[in-house]
């Protein structure tokens, strides 16, 4: 038996779960989900919180994935979950917000995406993009896609990076051939 699977989730206020025919339907405050529960596994809905219990042993994976999968609904539709990305480079800028962001990024030309469905961008300081849903998935997918129109590289560290993340930079040509330590 999971481990992460045993361990009940608390829905919180105004957070809705159903369940008909294998189907899990999560509606609160942002908005709504739909997930597909495998037949192996049983969902009982007790008192605001959901337990989680497998019907054929030896199908811990299953049981803790959709676990997990439940619980980042729920919190998705109570609270929401965001990325953050920086664009780092001289000239590096975005611009607009809400379903549409514009990436000036070295090219010749500017680069639009295009938010789906329950995704949103926000835009601060021309250098800072902050990516908001309630699906956590499609939050994550939309960041990875933005982030692949200019990944930093390592020698300066420009491009596109998440908030935080640590570009190592490798040392150039001219540092080599001086024999300086990097």
């Amino acid at each position: 038996m999971s481990r992460i699977g045993k361990t009940p989730i608390m829905l919180p206020g105004g957070v809705t779960v159903s369940l008909a025919d294998e189907q899990i339907s999560v509606q609160g405050p942002k908005g709504s989900l739909q997930l597909k529960l495998p037949s192996m596994l049983k969902m009982q809905i007790q008192n605001n919180s959901i337990t989680l219990s497998e019907e054929i042993p030896d199908n811990a994976n299953i049981h803790g994935l959709y676990r997990s999968l439940i619980s980042n609904a729920v919190l998705g539709v109570s609270v929401g979950w965001n990325k953050n990305l920086e664009l780092v480079g001289v000239g590096y800028k975005a611009q607009g917000t809400g379903n549409e962001i514009t990436l000036l990024v070295g090219f010749t030309h500017p680069v639009k995406i295009q938010a789906p469905a329950n995704i949103s961008f926000t835009v601060t300081d021309n250098t800072k993009i902050t990516i908001s849903g309630i699906d956590k998935k499609m939050v994550g997918e939309i960041a990875a896609k933005i982030r692949n129109v200019k990944p930093p590289e390592p020698y300066k560290g420009k491009g596109i990076r998440y908030a935080g993340e640590i570009v190592r930079k490798k040392a150039g040509k001219a540092v080599k051939a001086a024999g300086v330590p990097a």
